[in-house]
């Protein structure tokens, strides 16, 4: 099944468990609840982005193989910066007496507070995708394991390979998602390292939101006061798309050179045609995987969590080449 029926399967999920009028968190449950195994609950960003919906993928086929070991609520936003929706979701796992939420925050900061609230009830707690702010979960003496990639790692080897053959002054471009969210602050970090020991300069930065259709604008105007602007790089590969449809049309396909982070299915054609120079896969479609795997092995042993770093893979139009 390719990204975009997956897409379609949880939408109808979505409309189908929606939980009131006005944008109302919605959830998704899999499995029957009226037994004793543990309820563990995933908590993410945006379903309109194809790299949540692999992750959800991920999730159910993993809880379908252990259905004997616990249950599986799914859940997810509209988009990636309603953050008042996730926090609703949060409230509405709490009330549903969940044993463990795994969540990937829309936003580093403001989802602590609830969260609090989660632990407070007994709740064990698992950070994928985006770390929460570590001074923000000290304030609330919270102790939250996150389990995820070096995002400023995956960025520099991307932004390293994007500027491999680059000459004294060309001109980069930085596309960062959500500003407040750690993963956005840590890959923006990785591209400026890239682009210092490049010894080039970032002529411009600026926020797409994690957005398709808002990087394309963004970078319309980028080109519009850059127009000799030679590279591009994208927090993540939603807007490396919005990007190069950009490049495209200002006939700068030849000139500007881009890279993204994610490896969704959708930039592989791109990579494919040289648009795109590369991705960084971090396996999404495991995140959460790692996630409950970790949750439940807290609910069971009782263990005091850790931090726990995933692999993450530079992906190029030689690594997509079959064998």
């Amino acid at each position: 099944m390719d990204w975009v029926k997956k897409l379609l399967v949880v939408a109808t999920i979505f409309q189908l468990s929606s939980c009131g009028e006005g944008g109302a968190p919605q959830s998704s449950e899999v499995s029957d609840i009226n037994n004793n195994k543990p309820r563990i609950a995933l908590v993410m960003k945006s379903l309109a982005n194809e790299f949540f919906v692999n992750m959800a993928s991920g999730a159910e086929a993993h809880q379908s193989a252990n259905s004997d070991q616990y249950e599986l609520l799914v859940n997810g936003i509209r988009n990636e910066s309603d953050l008042a929706q996730q926090v609703a979701l949060v409230d509405q796992m709490i009330s549903s007496g969940v044993d463990a939420i795994v969540i990937a925050p829309a936003d580093s900061r403001a989802l602590v507070p609830a969260l609090s609230r989660a632990m407070s009830e007994g709740i064990v707690v698992i950070n994928i995708d985006n770390r929460l702010e570590p001074k923000v979960l000290a304030e609330y003496e919270l102790l939250v394991p996150f389990i995820g990639p070096s995002n400023r790692e995956g960025a520099k080897m991307v932004g390293d390979y994007l500027l491999q053959d680059s000459k004294n002054g060309d001109q980069v471009a930085i596309l960062e998602g959500i500003p407040a969210a750690f993963n956005s602050i840590e890959r923006r970090a990785g591209f400026e390292e890239a682009v210092a020991a490049a010894e080039l300069e970032v002529v411009a930065l600026q926020s797409a939101d994690w957005d398709q259709t808002r990087s394309a604008q963004v970078t319309s105007g980028i080109l519009q006061q850059f127009p000799d602007l030679d590279f591009i790089l994208a927090a993540n590969d939603n807007m490396a798309l919005g990007a190069a449809s950009a490049v495209r049309l200002a006939s700068l396909a030849t000139q500007v050179k881009i890279a993204g982070f994610d490896n969704i299915s959708a930039i592989h054609p791109l990579i494919e045609s040289g648009a795109v120079a590369a991705t960084v896969d971090q396996f999404g479609d495991q995140l959460a995987v790692f996630g409950i795997e970790y949750a439940l092995e807290v609910l069971t042993t009782g263990a005091i969590p850790e931090d726990r770093e995933t692999p993450l893979e530079l992906v190029t139009k030689e690594s997509l080449l079959p064998n």
